[in-house]
């Protein structure tokens, strides 16, 4: 590759870096072109799954201001750019990596954190934004369910005792 690709290159690799939410670095070796294609397709729209020199990722994240990817971008690297909810594109790279063994997962970069290998892991067993959302909401709904029991308790109670005090007066008398 000449020089002026090259720049091009790095100047569309950094952008890359610069938009993405989180960024995993992986080895394809030993992946074939359709395997490749349903990673791709499995990731979805907001991730782009990018293969290049190693020089050129270190050049780029470098220009993005990411610092620590260099260790990881040994051997044949590609690397998942992720817009959006990162911890299932993290999911979606484990999961496929159990049915894959070629893709290794050798780390990420997200929230301004640099990841080893375990740590991308770690972020993949990560419940993701929807689940923690529907989770808050139940704990809302049962908390207020339980507001409203106790709040319709007291008249309820005060109701029967004066129910009672009136059969017992009819009672006496």
């Amino acid at each position: 590759m000449k020089r002026p690709e090259k720049e091009v290159v790095v100047a569309e690799l950094t952008e890359a870096f610069r938009n993405a939410d989180a960024v995993y670095l992986t080895e394809y070796r030993g992946l074939t072109v359709p395997q490749i294609s349903d990673l791709r397709e499995k990731l979805g729209r907001d991730t782009s799954y990018t293969v290049a020199k190693n020089t050129l990722f270190r050049i780029a994240a470098k220009e993005a201001g990411i610092e620590g990817l260099d260790e990881m971008l040994k051997g044949p690297s590609a690397v998942v750019f992720v817009q959006g909810d990162f911890i299932e594109a993290a999911k979606t790279l484990r999961d496929f990596a159990k049915t894959n063994k070629a893709l290794i997962v050798k780390g990420g970069y997200a929230d301004g954190t640099v990841y080893d290998a375990e740590g991308a892991k770690q972020l993949a067993d990560l419940k993701s934004r929807p689940e923690l959302l529907a989770e808050m909401a139940g704990a809302l709904k049962g908390t207020m369910s339980k507001a409203a029991c106790l709040f319709n308790a007291l008249p309820t109670k005060v109701v029967r005792t004066i129910d009672a005090l009136r059969e017992k007066q009819e009672k006496a008398a």
